[in-house]
This record gives structure tokens, C-alpha cells and sequence, in this order.
């Protein structure tokens, strides 16, 4: 009855909590040697922060992330556009946390290893390949430093948590080749900083070609009163412009980038100071890949951005994993751990995805920040002069429509998988 996971990163961390939540024995395998708390910041939405409520996670995620209070859109002066309430002070029930990734990925590993045991987290397991048995699925692995094998595993159905360069999509997918690069490149980084508007404001500032976003991820200041602010400073390149493969932990150099943004002083936030004060900044091309037309293949399918990457537009990534990890959960807890289970997953989740995926290819809410560059790019004095509030509130209500993250259907909603589900094994 064990169910395999390829992939231990937030996605696949939560899939395990979720199924020994429910009674199902589980093994992660991971490909590197060590999991470390690597990235900068990212956002989990009231809907997925309901799910990981439901694991127990509450407080931990209340004493290591930032409740965030507001989101905001500026124009590439620094004048307002939108903004709305975000978490509890928007209605929601239950709040939406700026953590930073690698602290909300360590959060999720201490918890498996302590409820699942360390025997069950794998660490340089590399998948290469799977074939169904009689009842279940046999699935090998490699030492990827080594390449010398590293053990071979049964199990009742194999889900494939393994990124947006997943083994498993490439096995299953053999000619689709690698991400798709868009011409934008971004750069992040986190600042010891000052609080800036609210102190709990995540902010988006300039338009399609040029964009700046920040946020705190740190609750309390230092002894020098500045917080974590994490943020992304992005660019359109031009054509000629030569991309480097996408990579999490390159190096930023900040002569590249830093002169677009050197005018950008607004008096409510210094952008330039932010990114010079950066002890370590990091570059990558921004890649999804097209969506596919199935994910479950017998007993293995895909989640997360194994099954559909998507830019980080609207801060969904990490969202869009834990509600796939749930939802396998659920249908589990129905059919078992089958074929069946992640047929009635994918039914659910590759459609909702895929508007997602698309619709963040088309800038998702953050198009009303390229509207005002189109219609006003020397400035305004009021935005409602250049955008109606008819159009600003249909534009941020249809991305919380397509994500599932409506006020009022949400907080209707029960949890995917209440925490006193048990499976029956």
C-alpha cells in the first residue's frame, strides 16, 4: 500500500504529511545528497494555507512568515494603481503568509521526518525509470553524483514530484524538450531593510517590460530595526539578448541590472538602495512549459511544477502544489491508493491548472499595471483617469476566480482533507 514520491520539495513534503495524515505509509526520494533551505521568497495563498492548518502546521508557519495584509500595484513612478486586502483583512478565513521558501520547505521536512521518520526520506535517489507490476509499480533509482544505483522500490502508484525538470515528465514526455523561456529574466534577492506602507504590504510596481515586487518575510526587526524584505526585479530582454539555462542559485550581477532601475526613489520605497544592499542576489530566466493533455499514466502521474509550471505571477507556484498534494489525498481516501485515485486527481486538477498556466502567460492581475504604461506612460494624477475601478475590480476578481481563491466560495468550502481523515487500509 506504500505510495512513492519522486521529489522532496514543498509539494512532495506535503503529499507525504498528507497521506500519513490519513493512515498511508509513504517514501519520499530525493535527488540531491542533502535538502537545504535554498531560495528567497515566495507567498502561500489563504487557500493552501488552509491545507497545511489542516496538517498542523499553523503555528509553525505563524512563528517563521510574515501575515500579509495588503497588496498593492504601483505604476513605474511609484504612483498608486491598486490595491486590496489580502489574508484575514480581506474576509478569508484563514490568513496568507510571505515566507521564504526554503524556511517553509524546512518546515515541511522537520515535520515528515519527525511524524514519517528519516527512514522514509530518501536523499540522493534519483528516479530513471518505473514499470507496473502485478499490484502496484517498481520504481528505480541513481546516485545522480555517483551514478551507481541506489536501490530499487515497490509500491501502489508512484506520483512525480519532481520539478519543472521532472525525470518522470521527460520519460513520459520524451520530446518536449526544456522549459520555455518568454524573454524575461529575473533577479531576487532578500534585503535587511525598513518596514515600508503597511509593514505586512506586498508590492508590484512598473509594467511588462520592467517590473519591480517586494515584500517582508520577517515578522520582527533586527537589533538595527530592519526586516527580511524579499524581493524581484524584472526585465524584458530584447531579441538579441542571450539566455543562460534557468538556475536558482546563479549569481546576479548587478551592473547588469541595477542602471534600470537606478531612478526608481519613490518616497514611500527605495528601490535602488534595496537591490545594492542585497548580500546575495540571484538570476534566472523565467520558463514554464505548454500544458499537457494528461498527467496519470497507470499508475504514475505528475504534480506541482512536475505537472504544470507556471510563471510566478500572482504567487501560485507553491499554492498550486500543496492543493494537488491534497487533492491526491482526497481521492486516496475514496479509491484508494490507485489508478483510479489519480484519474479523478488529474480530472480535477489539470484543467484548473491549465487556465492558470494560461493566464499567467497573459500577466494574470498584474495586466493593470501594463494598461496605465499603455495609456499613461509619461504618468497621471489619478488612476481612475486612465483605468476605471470597473475594470481594476473585474481584472483582480477573475484571477482569484481562475486560482480558486474567491472570498466567499472559499470560506463556503470545508477543507480538501480534514485533519481527522483516515484512510481505510
Amino acid at each position: 500500500m506504500t505510495v512513492l514520491i519522486a521529489g522532496g520539495g514543498i509539494g512532495g513534503l506535503t503529499l507525504a504529511l498528507s497521506l500519513h495524515q490519513i493512515g498511508v505509509p509513504v517514501k519520499v526520494f530525493e535527488s540531491v545528497a542533502e535538502l537545504k533551505p535554498l531560495g528567497v521568497g515566495i507567498n502561500v495563498l489563504p487557500h493552501a494555507v488552509r491545507e497545511l492548518i489542516e496538517l498542523g502546521l499553523m503555528d509553525k508557519l505563524d512563528a517563521s512568515g510574515v501575515r500579509t495584509r495588503e497588496l498593492a500595484y504601483f505604476s513605474k513612478h511609484g504612483k498608486p494603481i491598486w490595491s486590496e486586502p489580502r489574508g484575514l483583512e480581506a474576509g478569508y478565513k484563514w490568513p496568507q503568509f510571505s515566507i521564504h521558501r526554503g524556511t517553509l520547505q524546512q518546515i515541511l521536512l522537520d515535520t515528515a521526518v519527525e511524524r514519517l521518520g528519516g527512514d522514509n526520506i530518501l536523499t540522493s535517489h534519483h528516479l530513471t525509470r518505473w514499470t507496473e507490476t502485478a499490484n502496484g509499480v517498481r520504481a528505480d533509482f541513481i546516485d545522480k553524483a555517483t551514478g551507481k544505483a541506489a536501490g530499487t522500490y515497490e509500491g501502489a502508484i508512484l506520483i512525480a514530484a519532481d520539478g519543472i525538470h521532472s525525470a518522470a515528465r521527460e520519460k513520459l514526455y520524451p520530446n518536449e524538450g526544456p522549459p520555455i523561456w518568454n524573454g524575461r529574466i529575473l533577479w531576487r534577492g532578500v534585503t535587511p531593510a525598513k518596514a515600508f506602507l503597511t509593514g505586512r504590504t506586498m508590492i508590484m510596481a512598473g509594467h511588462e517590460i520592467l517590473k519591480f515586487v517586494c515584500y517582508p518575510i520577517s515578522k520582527e526587526p533586527d537589533a538595527a530595526g530592519n526586516h527580511l524584505i524579499n524581493w524581484v526585479a524584472e526585465r524584458h530582454m530584447p531579441p538579441t539578448y542571450q539566455w543562460r539555462r534557468e538556475d536558482y542559485n546563479r549569481t546576479a550581477r548587478l551592473e547588469e541590472f541595477l542602471p534600470w532601475f537606478e531612478s526608481w526613489q519613490f518616497d514611500w520605497l527605495d528601490v535602488p538602495g534595496l537591490i545594492r544592499n542585497c548580500p546575495h542576489a540571484y538570476e534566472y530566466p523565467l520558463v514554464d512549459r505548454d500544458p499537457v493533455s494528461q498527467w496519470t499514466f497507470g499508475r504514475v502521474t505528475l504534480m506541482g511544477d512536475a505537472a504544470h509550471p507556471m510563471y510566478p505571477i500572482g504567487s501560485n507556484g507553491a499554492s498550486q502544489a500543496i492543493l494537488d498534494a491534497r487533492t491526491i489525498t482526497r481521492e486516496i481516501l475514496a479509491h484508494g491508493p490507485t489508478q483510479a485515485a489519480l484519474l479523478a486527481y488529474e480530472a480535477e486538477r489539470r484543467p484548473a491548472t491549465t487556465d492558470l498556466v494560461l493566464l499567467n502567460r497573459k500577466n494574470g492581475p498584474e495586466q493593470v499595471m501594463q494598461l496605465v504604461e499603455e495609456r499613461a506612460p509619461d504618468g497621471y494624477k489619478m488612476v481612475t483617469d486612465v483605468l476605471s475601478q470597473q475594470e481594476l475590480e473585474n481584472i483582480a476578481a477573475n484571477y482569484k476566480r481562475v486560482a480558486g481563491f474567491q472570498v466567499e466560495a472559499l470560506n463556503a468550502k470545508p477543507p480538501i482533507v480534514s485533519r481527522d481523515a483516515r484512510a481505510k487500509v
